[in-house]
């Protein structure tokens, strides 16, 4: 990913993490997602006081993108400020997977240290369509 691109899927990821709602854990996140149409949509995690309900930074940014018709995506950045950067959790894997395909990612922390890698590193055995009998 071209690092201007990656530095701007940054800056965006964390300004969506601003707006995160994280009175339980006090664990923000925001996430950046580019879709092939050049147009990027934010998300932050949004908790809730029953936890099961909580919903992350990576699912709010891809039901946003989805929701506008986008179909097609380039790469997502992540921001936290865990150290060393936090990947995405399990359901967001397959989310993204189902969604997304192998996507590139970034994993960005407050300090300033990014990670690069695809979905498939993270996710090298998914249950996606392949997986269905047909029918």
């Amino acid at each position: 990913m071209a690092s201007l691109r990656a530095a701007e899927l940054i800056r965006l990821a964390r300004r969506a993490r601003e707006n995160a709602v994280a009175p339980y854990s006090r664990f923000r996140v925001g996430a950046a997602l580019e879709a092939a149409s050049g147009t990027i949509y934010g998300g932050c995690n949004v908790e809730n006081a029953t936890y099961g309900l909580t919903v992350c930074a990576e699912r709010v940014a891809l039901w946003k993108a989805l929701s506008e018709g986008e179909r097609d995506f380039r790469g997502l950045a992540v921001v936290t400020d865990a150290a060393p950067p936090a990947t995405p959790c399990g359901a967001c894997r397959q989310l993204l997977w189902e969604f997304c395909g192998d996507l590139e990612l970034i994993l960005a922390n407050l300090d300033g240290r990014e990670e690069h890698c695809r979905l498939s590193a993270l996710f090298p055995a998914p249950f996606d369509r392949s997986t269905l009998p047909e029918r």
